[in-house]
């Protein structure tokens, strides 16, 4: 079994409060899930700042190309949603 992982620190600019940070949030969880049916995608931190969010993304498989490419491909979508700007990503993948 092979595990996948990305945790994004993101910037959203635009934001003057802890609503508008959450919408944003939310239309970017909900717009990734519905593009990438194999991974797991939640707010993982910064959640009482109003510009910054931390954001978990994970995905299981069997083979390490796979979970690899898909996480190129997440990572890529991120650094292309206009709303946000990514501070920081790190990717680590493993076998159990």
């Amino acid at each position: 079994m092979v595990v996948g992982i990305i945790k994004f620190s993101i910037h959203i600019p635009e934001t003057r409060s802890l609503k508008a940070k959450r919408q944003v949030v939310r239309r970017l969880l909900q717009k990734a899930n519905g593009r990438f049916k194999n991974i797991a995608i939640s707010e993982v931190g910064s959640h009482d700042l109003w510009q910054k969010a931390e954001i978990g993304v994970s995905a299981v498989g069997v083979d390490h190309q796979v979970i690899n490419s898909l996480l190129d491909q997440v990572l890529d979508y991120f650094e292309e949603f206009e709303d946000i700007e990514i501070i920081h990503a790190d990717m680590e993948i493993f076998s159990l």
